[in-house]
């Protein structure tokens, strides 16, 4: 950021206010500039396609197609975006996939102010960077077992408060096998009943209702 060209930040949040906030707060910076907005994901590929940005500022959850699906595809046109999640949602499934889908950095909304320039720094000079929460957040996943894609669909039906016979016949397996399942995830959530483990699976972003 010793540049003398303006580091260029392309902001993608649904939220006319938080991007007004980022927008002040950067402006105060000499060495940043907006330089394109998005308010959904398909409009932030689009915006990240035309202006170019250095770095792009994008939130997690957002209409039409969310943050992941950006994120997504603007490493499939451009591999070496930079990417900033900001996010209000510290859920460790939600920062591990976030990461996974191509995002350099993870930054929890309120704690934007004081971060968000040295977030910027890092990105700009090739390196990682998460706040605490969340790195905290991932070194917690890291001493629990990751639950299966089917685990996770029986998981979200769980939390829509189906019983285990309608679970059984959505998926097309035994009532049996529904009860295996189920015990594996009390066990892998380190939950004692299915009602915590919907609160758990929803609090860490495994699941997420509609």
């Amino acid at each position: 950021m010793n540049d003398s060209r303006p580091v260029t930040i392309l902001i993608a949040d649904d939220h006319f206010v938080v991007r007004e906030g980022l927008k002040s707060l950067i402006s105060r910076t000499p060495e940043l500039r907006v330089c394109a907005e998005a308010s959904n994901g398909e409009e932030a590929i689009r915006a990240f396609r035309e202006s170019r940005p250095d770095v792009a500022l994008v939130d997690l959850r957002m209409p039409a197609s969310d943050g992941l699906e950006a994120i997504r595809g603007i490493r499939a046109e451009f591999p070496e975006a930079r990417i900033l999640v900001l996010s209000s949602h510290d859920g460790d499934e939600e920062i591990h996939t976030a990461l996974n889908s191509g995002a350099m950095g993870y930054l929890l909304k309120h704690s934007s102010g004081d971060q968000i320039l040295p977030a910027i720094a890092a990105l700009m000079d090739g390196r990682q960077w998460l706040s605490p929460e969340a790195e905290k957040k991932l070194q917690e996943r890291n001493r629990t077992e990751t639950l299966t894609p089917r685990e996770k669909e029986l998981v979200l039906l769980l939390a829509q408060g189906e019983a285990n016979k309608q679970i059984a016949g959505i998926l097309g397996v035994s009532e049996e096998t529904v009860k295996t399942h189920v015990r594996n995830i009390l066990g892998k959530l380190q939950v004692r009943d299915r009602t915590e483990a919907v609160t758990v699976a929803l609090r860490r972003g495994i699941i997420r209702l509609k």
